[in-house]
This record gives structure tokens, C-alpha cells and sequence, in this order.
């Protein structure tokens, strides 16, 4: 039986954090989604097309990730790929209780889908993908936050290139 799991998230933008995570989970189950969730609650500045392609690029090295978008229950998409397991990043304690909820949501509507939650790098914890925006407007160095071609699609889309 082939282990499948999801990573989901806004990734507006990819950070090393998530990536971070995306090699972790690759390197446990056999089949990685990424997916890009379109949050109707957040306004994203990169597209869902722009992330997925971001996040493409730079999984490219990665045979067994695969990156997809889904508007919807995130348990529906788990179970649209055979997906059994869904992967978290944890930062810190704050996200935990975010998490918990939304895991505990899932499981009422999926029990068959177990949620794994994976630390972050410990260089990675205080790292998000507001933070990232937030030093990009102002033409702050990001270099060490996301990989170059997101520091440069950064760049573009804030008019520094």
C-alpha cells in the first residue's frame, strides 16, 4: 500500500520553513501532495497559478511531491488522492492550539485520515509567510527565508526588479 499524504496551505509564499516540511514528509511517505488551499479568508498576493508554480520550481529535485490546488474541505481532497495522512508544520506552541482545532474538525468528518505534525527547524520557527511579505515590500533582504526564485518573484511583484 502506497502511504500518501497531503501538505496543505496557503504558501503565499513558499518559505524555507515549508520547505522544510515538504522534504521531511517526502522523505516518510511515499506520495506528497502539496496543495495550495484558495483561504477565502486571506487576500494572497502571488495567485494560486503563481504559488503552484513557485512551489514546483523549487520541489522540482523531489520525484515523489507532487503540487495541486483545492478550494473545499481539505479531508475531500485528501480522499479525491487516496491521501490518509495529513502533514502539519509546527513553529511553536502558539500554532498548536490552531492546529488542534482543525485536526480535531477533520477527524469528525474523516476518522480514516491520521494528522502528523512535524517541527520545524528550529533556524526555521519564528519564520512565516507574512513576516517574508512584510520585509520584501520594503526591499529588506530575504535571501535566507526563501529560495531565489521566490526572493526574485518577491521582488517583482513589490517592483524592486
Amino acid at each position: 500500500m502506497t502511504k500518501i499524504a497531503v501538505v496543505p496551505g496557503s504558501f503565499d509564499p513558499v518559505t524555507f520553513g515549508h520547505l522544510d516540511i515538504i522534504k521531511r514528509g517526502a522523505s516518510v511517505f511515499d506520495e506528497i501532495h502539496v496543495v495550495v488551499l484558495n483561504n477565502s479568508s486571506k487576500k494572497p498576493l502571488f495567485t494560486v497559478e503563481e504559488r503552484m508554480a513557485l512551489i514546483s520550481e523549487v520541489t522540482s529535485t523531489l520525484p515523489n511531491v507532487h503540487v495541486d490546488s483545492f478550494s473545499g474541505l481539505l479531508v475531500d481532497y485528501a480522499n479525491k488522492v487516496n491521501a490518509h495522512a495529513i502533514v502539519r508544520g509546527l513553529r511553536a506552541v502558539s500554532d498548536f492550539e490552531y492546529e488542534m482545532q482543525i485536526t480535531s474538525m477533520n477527524r469528525v468528518l474523516d476518522e480514516k485520515i491520521e494528522t502528523f505534525f512535524i517541527m520545524t527547524n528550529n533556524q526555521y520557527s519564528f519564520l512565516s509567510s507574512s513576516i517574508v511579505k512584510e520585509v520584501a515590500k520594503y526591499g529588506g533582504n530575504i535571501s535566507e527565508l526563501v529560495p531565489k526564485q521566490v526572493e526574485a518573484a518577491l521582488k517583482m511583484k513589490f517592483g524592486f526588479e
